[in-house]
């Protein structure tokens, strides 16, 4: 198709290129977090104080009053805001990495030949369907027009693919590569009657990749079906963390040994083998004695930092270690995920990163 992101000259930055900003929206829905929402704000506020310093955020709020009770709450924990714009774009939830826009970016057209190595570049902004993790928590509605309108704030283009997909189900390389699930992808619930081809096709026209690595299934608990940012991350174009289990009588165990084995036998679009860093697990963390998705891999790179989840576990030093020695320019900030990660998802589920572009 002519008019893809891919034919036009797009391509979706892996995450640890520079940012503009980051994007979240502000938490307000106390079903999410039943019992527990108290805390959250707080932990948005965290992740807040982490970013300001190296990137702008963009935060949205449903209108100008929820902006108000968030500047004061930013305020009396010691933020002063200048980092900080504010979208009046409602939403449904606070999950800004599925709901949100995948931003892409491109060399910027130019009709003088002698600019045709020109640095400058161009955003553009592609919204995904969105149907809440195969329709589980309505309503969604709002969480659907996420993409367009914050688009439309930044007056940059916003492609609308047809397909299901949420950010947490992908995860790129900058060359060319994505990785993501079966589980999730392949989902009924998601894109009924669409082929495996189907969606590498659709996956290579709007986020400008060549590759797809396909893992098999995420971790327990997890109600997006198998999001790759519970189980695999990219942290450099040939490097991948791998979450592994190492308690065979664990649930994830099984899963997250496939997922190593398969990452252990692929190969890069050139034929290299992928130097792959496995990241323990924070062992079982349960609600109401069921488990919860928690996971360091749910981490979030930006300007430098890395935002890692933490859940007062021995292996939380192992973590921090291990990403410390994989990003030596960032500075790993630990934030407590245990009760962030009652709604199901931690640090890399609210964030979204918008790359920086030169004009």
């Amino acid at each position: 198709m002519a008019d893809t992101p891919k034919a036009l000259g797009y391509t979706m930055p892996p995450e640890w290129a520079p940012h503009e900003g980051t994007w979240l929206s502000w938490p307000h829905n106390p079903r999410t977090w039943v019992g527990n929402f108290g805390p959250i704000p707080h932990i948005f506020a965290e992740i807040v104080r982490a970013l300001c310093p190296a990137e702008n955020l963009h935060i949205c709020v449903r209108d100008a009053g929820t902006e108000a009770g968030v500047r004061t709450l930013l305020k009396n924990d010691g933020l002063d805001g200048d980092c900080i714009r504010y979208h009046h774009i409602p939403t449904n939830d606070a999950w800004a990495r599925d709901h949100g826009p995948i931003f892409v970016t491109r060399h910027k057209p130019s009709d003088d030949a002698r600019d045709a190595e020109s640095t400058a570049r161009e955003l553009a902004a592609i919204g995904w369907r969105f149907n809440s993790w195969g329709e589980k928590y309505p309503p969604w509605d709002d969480d659907d027009r996420v993409p367009e309108r914050a688009a439309a704030a930044l007056n940059v283009p916003c492609f609308r693919p047809r397909m299901v997909l949420e950010g947490g189900s992908i995860d790129v390389n900058g060359e060319g590569v994505v990785m993501t699930t079966e589980q999730c992808l392949l989902h009924p619930n998601r894109n009924p009657g669409a082929s495996r081809a189907d969606l590498e096709r659709a996956l290579r026209d709007f986020l400008g990749v060549s590759d797809v690595l396909w893992l098999g299934e995420g971790v327990a608990g997890d109600d997006t079906d198998g999001h790759i940012d519970d189980i695999a991350r990219f942290v450099s174009p040939r490097t991948i963390v791998c979450a592994v289990e190492d308690d065979p009588a664990d649930p994830n165990y099984a899963p997250l040994q496939d997922n190593l084995r398969r990452l252990e036998l692929a190969r890069d679009p050139a034929g290299r083998p992928y130097q792959v860093v496995r990241l323990p697990m924070p062992g079982r963390i349960l609600a109401d004695g069921e488990p919860l998705p928690a996971s360091y891999a749910n981490f979030y790179i930006a300007n430098g930092v890395v935002l890692l989840p933490v859940y007062g576990h021995p292996n939380d030093a192992q973590a921090i270690d291990t990403l410390s020695r994989l990003f030596p320019d960032r500075r790993v900030v630990p934030v407590a995920c245990e009760n962030l990660v009652w709604g199901m998802g931690a640090i890399h589920c609210v964030t979204q990163q918008q790359p920086k572009v030169v004009a």
